[in-house]
């Protein structure tokens, strides 16, 4: 193993993929309940992300963005068909169907034993901050422009290709991106340490 590779990783655990995967396997359940009971401070800032693009890109559906817990609310200028002169339409969306990548990202990381592993959650945290903000920003649009029927969607202002783009970028958002992008994150971010697991397993006999 290099000196370079050493420099960052703790040995001699950290050149085991075996004890890689207990490590993590050790961490996760720590990582999500900390997650999970933490998550109304972890999201505010999502939160703030998707204030930005309603009142920015759709200030003129995004009446409100409000957090109670881990919901987020959309308060919208939209009427469904038939309701009266005051009432709007709202879309509740739970940002922890998007954030759980947070806590699996929080494990490997923990479970690499890097010297920089303080700089690697926080990198880990910025990146994956605005991604569950799409996702949920996706979320929304699909309630508006698909779920609640053509005259909602056609007081929004969506035609035809809008509502197809909105449908990919919902299911994108929901089925790939909470799930890959941790893990591609994570990989980019420990190089090192995937080297030094590469050198520990080349080195075993047979």
């Amino acid at each position: 193993m290099t000196s370079a590779v050493q420099a960052d990783i703790e040995p001699p655990a950290a050149a085991s993929v075996g004890g890689f995967v207990l490590r993590t396997l050790a961490w996760l359940p720590a990582a999500f309940v900390v997650w999970y009971f933490a998550a109304p401070l972890l999201l505010w800032p999502s939160v703030l992300v998707l204030r930005a693009i309603g009142h920015t890109a759709f200030a003129d559906v995004v009446r409100a963005v409000e957090q109670a817990a881990a919901t987020v609310t959309f308060v919208t200028s939209l009427r469904s068909a038939g309701a009266a002169q005051s009432g709007v339409i709202t879309v509740d969306v739970n940002l922890l169907l998007y954030a759980f990548g947070m806590p699996l990202f929080a494990a490997l990381t923990l479970a690499a034993r890097e010297r920089a592993w303080k700089r690697h959650l926080a990198v880990g945290y910025a990146v994956l901050v605005p991604l569950v903000a799409a996702s949920a920003f996706a979320d929304f649009l699909k309630n508006i422009a698909i779920t609640a029927g053509p005259v909602v969607a056609s007081q929004a202002g969506f035609v035809a290709w809008q509502r197809e783009a909105i449908a990919f970028a919902y299911q994108f958002g929901t089925l790939i991106l909470p799930a890959v992008a941790p893990a591609v994150l994570w990989v980019a971010t420990h190089g090192r340490f995937l080297a030094a697991l590469r050198e520990g397993r080349a080195r075993r006999p047979g």
